[in-house]
């Protein structure tokens, strides 16, 4: 998957591109531009409304003992709307735009942690002699063991 990557830095410029071309032509060069920009000023302005949103039901969650998970989620994915939709483009600026809409946000996000898996080889890669092979204490995945650790320095 993040082989990938590097493909969609090509692609998604050279769509867009084309698209603010075509629209260009249909309704003109000013127009688009006037519009590009216009979804952009739009786009800053409820990033701003939904970030404060956001931080204050973190802050509330947090208040009343509980982790606020979801709202960090959210914070990341507001993150990432704003950079859509700083970014110059149509299909850009309607994915940001879907950042910014709680209820696609949190389905987005609801969707995403159903179906992430992160595969520890492909940050750490394995070592030692049992190299590709399943380790005696791989079976014991999940298992705490409690202890106390006091530092003597």
């Amino acid at each position: 998957m993040l082989r990938n990557w590097p493909i969609l830095f090509i692609v998604v410029p050279l769509v867009e591109l084309y698209l603010i071309i075509k629209v260009g032509g249909i309704i003109g060069a000013l127009w688009t531009v006037l519009l590009v920009v216009l979804t952009a000023v739009i786009g800053v302005t409820l990033l701003r409304v939904q970030g404060f949103s956001t931080l204050n039901r973190a802050r509330l969650s947090m208040e009343q003992g509980t982790l606020p998970a979801m709202e960090m989620m959210e914070g990341m994915a507001l993150a990432v709307g704003g950079a859509l939709l700083i970014t110059p483009g149509f299909i850009t600026d309607t994915l940001g735009f879907l950042c910014l809409i709680p209820a696609t946000r949190r389905a987005m996000i609801r969707y995403l942690l159903r179906h992430a898996t992160m595969h520890t080889q492909d940050f750490y890669p394995p070592r030692g002699p049992h190299h590709g092979h399943q380790d005696r204490d791989s079976t014991h995945k999940g298992r705490t063991i409690e202890g106390e650790f006091h530092r003597d320095d």
